[in-house]
């Protein structure tokens, strides 16, 4: 804690850390090529190092926002807590239907947590050719966390 009763910059890297770890869907949100916005849940998985992966169809509406506009929104917020308790984790990234060797890295990852929450493997088959369902990765240029400092609204960065 600092000085203000505020979390410290570490303690808030932990909670956002704990957060990405713990929360399996986060909030995209992405715009259209003029602007207008669309949020969607999707389930995630992340590599630690600032790339997070979901499957859907290339034919959803988020997806075809991303084919137009690569900037993107994300919200990873922790709804299992009572009122007035909640935090998420704000982050900003640059998203991209996956191919090639950053696919395979891509379905490694998510694959992993996959089977760990109790689903499958996915292969390549799952996600090319005929499949409507492609692989998605959001890179994360920043993020950030609300201030428990009585102040309503106020973000501050977070490293991660």
């Amino acid at each position: 804690m600092s000085r203000s009763g505020a979390p410290a910059p570490a303690d808030m890297a932990g909670q956002a850390a704990a957060i990405i770890d713990r929360i399996s869907y986060m909030v995209l949100g992405t715009a259209d090529a003029d602007g207008r916005p669309w949020a969607t849940p999707v389930y995630f998985a992340t590599d630690g190092r600032g790339s997070f992966y979901w499957v859907s169809s290339h034919q959803a509406r988020h997806s075809a926002n991303i084919a137009l506009r690569r900037e993107v929104g994300i919200v990873i917020f922790d709804s299992t807590v009572p009122i007035g308790t909640g935090q998420g984790v704000y982050i900003e990234a640059r998203a991209e239907q996956l191919s090639g060797p950053t696919l395979d890295q891509g379905l490694a990852v998510f694959s992993a947590r996959s089977i760990t929450d109790g689903g499958s493997t996915w292969s390549r088959d799952d996600v090319e050719g005929e499949s409507l369902i492609r692989m998605y990765r959001a890179t994360a240029s920043s993020y950030s966390m609300l201030a428990k400092d009585g102040r309503p609204d106020h973000r501050v960065p977070v490293r991660l």
